[in-house]
């Protein structure tokens, strides 16, 4: 799936694992993604934060999109930022599935918690076969 996401992929956001309901995505805060107040603006850090959720969701093989999704912003990122995204399954249920998501920054004393990010999801086909 992350092959052909160019939006994603366009950001410079990486894949770091994906595996079993979890995933980890980074991504830098360029000049580009900062807003007229000088810090990272915030639908760049939901992009970053929903495309970890789409990743760690569709781990299981059927197509899962998102139903819907929350953002609180704990701190402002800033220009030149690592931010790492980790995404966490807490249940399935059905067709439906919901993820938390840490964005965090890297600095010296250790990670600094930028948003948090819960996501529910929705599995709307089975497996896509191997073209």
């Amino acid at each position: 799936m992350f092959d052909t996401d160019e939006a994603s992929r366009s950001l410079g956001i990486e894949l770091v694992e994906a595996a079993d309901g979890r995933a980890v995505a980074s991504m830098k805060v360029t000049e580009t993604m900062v807003n007229g107040h000088d810090i990272a603006h915030g639908g760049y850090v939901f992009l970053l934060a929903d495309t970890t959720f789409a990743l760690a969701c569709n781990t299981y093989g059927p197509v899962t999109v998102a139903a819907g999704a929350e953002i609180s912003f704990v701190a402002a990122g800033k220009l030149g930022d690592h931010l790492v995204a980790t995404a966490a399954e807490r249940t399935r249920y059905g067709r439906n599935g919901i993820y938390d998501v840490t964005v965090h920054r890297e600095t010296p004393d250790g990670p600094e918690v930028v948003a948090e990010f819960r996501g529910r999801s929705r599995v709307i086909e089975k497996a896509r076969e191997s073209q």
